[in-house]
């Protein structure tokens, strides 16, 4: 099959779901990056920093077009569009550039990433970042790994350096990744919150990429992660990986907004307990 000028592959229908999602977001992040090295404009979506390029859509083509004939009963939801109802009870929410502007602009922080639920629950979740060849993937009949490597953050003995003390280590003692708009800090019902966690954690990154930000909290690299209003496709993928690592995930409503954490049980429960804090009711 071809998209434009860049050839990508045609997927084995008999691949498992977990090898068709890994598949799904390395073909879909190198055609993204072919595109981007073939030169790409931009158009704004609903701020200067939310834009959306050729690449986003033909990345996002490419896994609807591959998973209509791989799993044609599924449902597919994409961020670009994509909208198939299935009869499986099963749908593919499609990330297929995540962290644009960071993209847009030759940042190698952005990544391709593909969730798999059902009615109740995420079920898989795969993340590809191209330009640092770093594929996560996890979920519940599967170990989170990176790269085929087994995820031990969240298990083993607590002396091992990164193990399974990471689920007990407070908030206070971890670097937490984030974003927030710059124009919801102009409002107080966002902007309290917030700082209440922000304030909370050891060191605070913002990188711009909320899937490569999970598949970091799930490798033990960042030890923590909080947003608010995330879509299906910024937060499921690296929901099921984080899980699937021994991590903790939540969510909670706070003053109109929805937030979503992700890390160590004990820093998501003091992260939920600092947003609470914020809360004007």
């Amino acid at each position: 099959m071809t998209i434009g000028r860049h050839s990508t592959l045609e997927l084995d229908p008999a691949l498992d779901d977990y090898q068709l999602a890994s598949a799904l977001v390395r073909e879909a992040g190198q055609l993204a990056l072919l595109m981007r090295m073939a030169g790409l404009q931009s158009q704004q979506k609903t701020s200067i920093s939310d834009v959306v390029t050729a690449a986003d859509h033909a990345a996002e083509a490419y896994v609807l077009e591959q998973l209509q004939r791989c799993r044609p009963e599924d449902g597919i939801l994409g961020e670009e569009g994509a909208s198939v109802a299935g009869t499986s009870g099963r749908t593919w929410v499609i990330d297929p550039v995540d962290g644009t502007y960071n993209f847009l602009h030759g940042s190698t922080y952005w990544c391709s990433a593909i969730a798999l639920r059902d009615t109740s629950d995420v079920l898989l979740g795969a993340i590809f970042q191209p330009e640092e060849d770093k594929l996560w993937l996890g979920g519940t009949a599967r170990a989170a790994t990176l790269n085929g490597v087994a995820l031990t953050t969240y298990h083993g003995p607590a002396a091992v350096p990164d193990g399974g003390a990471r689920n007990a280590t407070a908030l206070a003692e971890l670097g937490a990744a984030t974003y927030i708009h710059p124009t919801w800090l102009m409002d107080p019902l966002c902007a309290m919150p917030w700082h209440a966690a922000a304030t909370s954690a050891a060191a605070l990154r913002m990188f711009g990429s909320g899937s490569c930000d999970l598949g970091r909290v799930a490798d033990g690299q960042l030890g923590c992660w909080f947003q608010h209003s995330c879509p299906e496709w910024d937060w499921l993928p690296g929901k099921a990986i984080v899980r699937a690592a021994g991590g903790a995930t939540d969510t909670v409503r706070i003053n109109g907004l929805d937030w979503f954490m992700a890390g160590g049980a004990t820093a998501v429960r003091e992260l939920r307990a600092a947003l609470e804090s914020g809360s004007v009711a």
